[in-house]
């Protein structure tokens, strides 16, 4: 603390201010010391008033004990004023409900006729009066004596016909809950009623389960579980609705799968948008109503699906089925319809198809179009080459060039699948152009071979085919047409990267083409030669000199000229 010589003059005033800190430290030292010593002082003076009181509870219950040991034999007196108080709470409660115990048939026959007449609440209140007597009287019962079931089936014979009204009564109600989507348009008051029946019944359920609980009685009947079987009843219509849509006409109409989906997708939008404006109002809302149906018919549908998926479907079948399920479902013709929004999500729906399956069917599909197109193309060849016997000449374009039907047929026949396939999915449609292309390839080799033959035969016998000429120009000129489809396909079904990747297929097609159109003008060529060659034989001879056709008139002239 002291550093510098001027600091000596401090030295009293920090002589003083550390006696101050002692003595603070001192005092509070003390002040704890005290406060602990306090504690103490009062925690043993608590501990003598506690072994003071525990002695005096003790003499107590030992004065309990012995006055209950007296007492033993007057409780075993009060077991007769136990028993008649069971008895008489026994009989208040047939008291209370003498004038519907003495009314039972009548009451029954009431609310039988009030089932028949469709006054649905007013029969269920009189039903809940004997449900409510008979339950009152079990319940006395099995408090007085829970082992006499003698007395217990007596009750409920008694009663028996009330069960019968209570199945007669939920017959109604699901007859109406199926119907509840046309119900709701013609009279929403009766499935009003019937919602309200069912949500009374749920009440009583409760409180049956909660004294059973306590107690360990529950009358004959509950739960009835009404709730759960409306939920039921409606899964069950929501299916019987999907599966009745398919028509009888299956085998005799080709469009029948297509006229399937459709239905389907009118009545699943029709019912969800009576669902969600009319039905969702006649239930409470704990209930869901419209997330319920929305969820039966989802699963409704997907289980149709999987049932058609399974089926031995043709292509265009296949196609039809994956179109609806992958697009037509989510888009706004179905659950995408603005109407729905924002109850449903399309974003949320769980695919009707699992991938597996989905995968399945488009393999399917490659197989059955490959097989397919392999037969149109033979059969297009097939009937290209028939044209090549005509004694007429092919047809020509606008322009006056010589040309067949082949590519016309072809990349028509390419152009629809490729149509079909972008309904589906952006992959499926470069699958299938990749699958177009590459049987292209395999069909323009063939398409040589046959002109080559074509070729060959005609050489044979020139004058077997009156038109080879023409139909040798048209095939040429296919080749162009044909290059001509495959970059017009590309350019409309193609990006630029998958382009460059299946640029080596396309390069080998071109050759191919290439190839065919060498080929045809060199058999045009020789064809010329062919014609010139007994009139090129004739030059420089001895009949050329004396007059020959080889040359036309003209020539002949001046050759007589030169050699008079």
């Amino acid at each position: 603390m002291l550093q510098r010589p001027d600091q000596l003059d401090k030295v009293e005033q920090y002589r003083r201010r550390e006696a101050r800190k002692k003595a603070s430290v001192e005092a509070r030292l003390k002040a704890a010391i005290q406060s602990q010593l306090d504690g103490v002082r009062t925690g043993l003076s608590q501990l003598h008033n506690a072994l003071s009181d525990v002695k005096d509870i003790q003499r107590s219950l030992v004065d309990v004990n012995k006055d209950w040991r007296q007492s033993i034999s007057t409780i075993e007196n009060l077991k007769d004023v136990k028993d008649a108080v069971v008895q008489h709470s026994q009989l208040a409660a047939a008291v209370e409900n003498l004038k519907n115990i003495f009314s039972v048939p009548e009451i029954v026959r009431e609310t039988q006729d009030l089932i028949d007449q469709g006054q649905l609440l007013q029969a269920h209140r009189k039903l809940m009066d004997l449900e409510r007597s008979r339950d009152d009287l079990m319940y006395e019962q099995y408090r007085m004596d829970s082992k006499n079931t003698r007395d217990m089936n007596l009750i409920d014979s008694y009663f028996g016909d009330m069960q019968k009204l209570s199945e007669e009564l939920a017959k109604q109600l699901w007859m109406v809950i199926q119907r509840a989507l046309v119900t709701v348009r013609r009279d929403p008051t009766l499935l009003v009623s019937v919602v309200r029946i069912i949500d009374r019944e749920e009440k009583i359920d409760r409180r049956m389960l909660d004294r059973k609980k306590q107690t360990g009685f529950i009358p004959p009947g509950r739960p009835k579980e009404w709730k759960a079987k409306l939920f039921s009843v409606l899964d069950r219509t929501v299916t019987t609705r999907i599966e009745g849509t398919q028509a009888d006409t299956r085998e005799s109409d080709k469009m029948w799968l297509v006229r399937h989906l459709e239905i389907i997708r009118k009545y699943v939008l029709d019912d969800l948008l009576v669902a969600k404006n009319l039905l969702d109002q006649c239930f409470p809302p704990h209930y869901e109503i419209f997330k319920n149906l929305l969820s039966m018919y989802h699963q409704a549908l997907s289980t149709r699906m999987q049932d058609l998926a399974s089926e031995d479907l043709e292509a265009n079948e296949i196609v039809s089925l994956l179109t609806w399920v992958l697009n037509t479902y989510k888009s706004e013709e179905m659950m995408g319809n603005p109407e729905l929004a924002p109850e449903v999500d399309v974003n949320a729906l769980k695919p009707l198809l699992s991938q597996d399956v989905v995968d399945d069917l488009l393999n399917t599909y490659m197989s059955t179009l490959t097989t397919n197109i392999i037969g149109w193309l033979r059969k297009a060849l097939e009937t290209d080459k028939k044209d090549w016997l005509k004694e007429t000449e092919p047809e020509a374009d606008q322009d006056g060039y010589y040309q067949t039907t082949l590519p016309a047929i072809v990349f028509q026949m390419f152009e629809q699948n490729l149509q079909v396939a972008t309904q589906i999915s952006e992959d499926l449609k470069i699958k299938v152009l990749h699958l177009c292309l590459q049987q292209m390839s395999s069909f323009l080799i063939r398409y040589k071979e046959e002109a080559h033959l074509y070729k060959e035969e005609h050489l044979r016998n020139r004058q077997y085919h009156p038109c080879y000429v023409h139909y040798m120009v048209a095939i040429i000129n296919n080749c162009q047409t044909f290059k001509e489809s495959i970059v017009s396909l590309k350019k409309k079904y193609l990006t630029p990267m998958m382009e460059d990747i299946m640029a080596s297929s396309h390069a080998c097609i071109y050759a191919v083409l290439d190839d065919v159109a060498k080929e045809g003008c060199s058999s045009l060529l020789e064809e010329v030669f062919m014609d010139l060659e007994p009139h090129l034989n004739e030059l420089m001879t001895r009949k050329w000199l004396a007059g020959s056709n080889a040359v036309d008139p003209e020539f002949r002239e001046h050759r007589r000229k030169l050699f008079p």
